[in-house]
């Protein structure tokens, strides 16, 4: 698309001092004159320098003994309105999250699809029991992933990049130097496929069980996708042959426990850049859905894994499913760890255009969305950062 090709090229032009990653100039707005005692403009680039060049993220951080947050961490006044997204409110329904057995896809198929039917249009996220992924393989992976993270510096430093195009890396806040403010997380990136990763370029503490964990949650993500086709009214094999499966990354996500939560996030709200995420999350909380305009909970459940609908199923079904907005909360708890597990090609070469599967449109339904590779939708997506709102918006039809 050549609107998003321009900005991307615009974007090229300006880049991070020390990194080369992509970013935004910060705006000049009354809300950034002061944060805790400091300029939002050269004092601000200087600090985010040092937190990046320090290679040791928000865990480096709090080793020292911090008792306060860090300017670059803290909420402007606009990202702390009415919404109060650290106060955790429920709908007056005390809604809570559906909950999808897959224990029989067989003899209950038709239930297990409507189940999937509803959460996908209502919601967008839903919970999974009985999906086949051992126990054993949960905990070792959370496990883990929390080793890799506590691991010391000098060592997870080696693996430190803000590389487009590395397979595995760690780093914090991808979006670090065009977001308006840093979130209390570091990640550890691994892309899985569609070519398979070689085992060896990911950390020996988490190497083994990443590998079981990968091929563990894309065989359920290919049942899920078969199920979600069905929900569409479509053959089972739709979704899959749009190579909705064909590519997943594994991110290890590692909240600290933070000293004043009220004064950032650990993760802004934000929707994702994908077909599907499978999220395992460990038993701290946190983790918040948009509803009908209130933040709901999504309780940790033993043994669940939580599933949410992407911004390019949404896309692809022309709003039939939902991809909903969602959150982290920091925390004075903690660490909390998650394994978010996303389905897309992301940046693998492809020639393939994604728009509303035309099966989905009619006369009363007409498309939604225009066409887009998936190469121009996450150059989008990664040049806005987290800022709040939906990438789905630039791409509609304009009517």
């Amino acid at each position: 698309m050549q609107k998003t090709a321009g900005r991307s090229s615009k974007l090229q032009r300006r880049r991070s001092p020390s990194s080369g990653h992509h970013f935004r100039r910060p705006r000049k707005n009354r809300c950034m004159k002061m944060i805790s005692g400091y300029t939002a403009n050269g004092d601000r680039l200087q600090q985010l320098k040092a937190f990046d060049e320090s290679k040791s993220g928000v865990k480096g951080i709090v080793d020292k003994g911090i008792t306060k947050v860090p300017p670059i961490f803290v909420r402007p006044p606009e990202f702390c309105g009415g919404d109060k997204p650290n106060s955790g409110h429920r709908t007056r329904t005390q809604f809570s999250v559906p909950v999808v057995d897959l224990a029989d896809t067989v003899g209950q198929r038709a239930d297990v699809v409507a189940g999937v039917r509803r959460a996908a249009e209502t919601v967008g996220f839903f919970q999974v029991v009985n999906h086949g992924i051992p126990k054993r393989v949960l905990d070792e992976m959370l496990a883990a992933a929390r080793g890799f993270h506590e691991l010391p510096r000098e060592v997870k430093s080696e693996y430190y990049s803000r590389e487009l195009l590395r397979k595995v890396k760690f780093g914090s806040n991808f979006d670090l130097y065009q977001s308006r403010f840093a979130n209390w997380r570091d990640s550890l990136f691994c892309v899985m496929s569609p070519e398979p990763l070689d085992p060896q370029e990911l950390p020996l503490i988490c190497r083994d069980i990443t590998m079981e964990y990968s091929e563990n949650v894309h065989k359920m993500g290919v049942t899920l996708f078969e199920l979600l086709s069905e929900a569409l009214g479509l053959k089972p094999d739709h979704l899959i042959g749009l190579d909705c499966a064909k590519g997943h990354l594994v991110l290890s996500h590692y909240y600290p426990p933070c000293p004043e939560p009220e004064l950032t996030m650990g993760t802004s709200k934000h929707s994702d850049p994908d077909f599907l995420t499978i999220l395992l999350q460990d038993q701290i909380g946190g983790l918040q859905v948009l509803y009908e305009n209130q933040w709901i909970d999504v309780p940790p459940v033993p043994g669940a894994l939580v599933v949410n609908i992407g911004d390019l199923l949404q896309l692809v079904s022309n709003d039939r499913f939902k991809s909903v907005e969602h959150q982290v909360l920091a925390n004075h708890a903690g660490p909390r760890v998650s394994i978010a597990c996303f389905f897309t090609l992301h940046l693998h070469p492809s020639t393939r255009l994604y728009g509303p599967i035309k099966e989905l449109l009619s006369e009363d339904r007409p498309p939604v969305y225009k066409e887009t590779s998936l190469k121009d939708f996450i150059a989008y997506y990664d040049e806005k950062g987290l800022d709040g709102n939906s990438a789905l918006t630039y791409f509609k039809c304009q009517r």
